[in-house]
């Protein structure tokens, strides 16, 4: 079953003016503890960047180790504690604190406490927030995630997820890989 898409409430947008986006505007999904809240799409800011927005279940895995190849993210942290692993560095990164996570590095992030995260992620240049979106689509039968990688040119670990929830204290709603 795809996961359905909610928007709470209309974004207005004119590439050429200011606005102002509300808390509960812009599409919403959660892929089982891990959720995608666009606030700004790459369209509107000539493609430069994009911003979602990341609300993470306690001691919840986001994603598999994984290496963009295309965009960098920052990771802003507005509320909780943001736990990643950024090469072999691991970090937590607190309320009020950034994260870089450069392109061509194998990175994952978490939630590190015990309540709720919340993110915010800027990904420049844009494009990569309408992965979220086809990923949602396919979620959680990942059997088509092959061709979605490959669309975004992101390498993703799978058999990483056992490892970091171990290794962190971590639970996961990643479904287990199709052969």
């Amino acid at each position: 079953m795809a996961m359905q898409l909610s928007t709470p409430a209309p974004v207005q947008s004119s590439s050429n003016a200011p606005r102002l986006v509300p808390h509960d505007g812009g599409t919403f999904a959660d892929l089982s503890g891990f959720g995608i809240h666009w606030k700004i799409e790459g369209a509107e800011t000539g493609k430069r960047f994009s911003v979602v927005h990341h609300p993470l279940a306690p001691r919840h895995l986001a994603a598999p180790l994984h290496r963009h190849h295309r965009e960098d993210e920052y990771s802003y942290v507005l509320g909780g504690r943001m736990g990643a692993m950024l090469g072999d560095e691991v970090v937590v990164a607190e309320a009020g604190s950034w994260v870089f996570k450069p392109r061509g590095q194998w990175h994952s992030f978490w939630n590190a406490g015990e309540e709720p995260c919340e993110i915010i992620e800027v990904i420049s240049p844009a494009g990569f927030e309408a992965y979220f979106r086809e990923l949602a689509a396919i979620w959680p039968d990942l059997s088509q995630v092959g061709p979605l990688l490959a669309k975004y040119e992101l390498d993703m670990d799978p058999a990483s997820v056992p490892m970091l929830c171990q290794r962190f204290g971590l639970v996961s709603g990643i479904p287990a890989p199709v052969n």
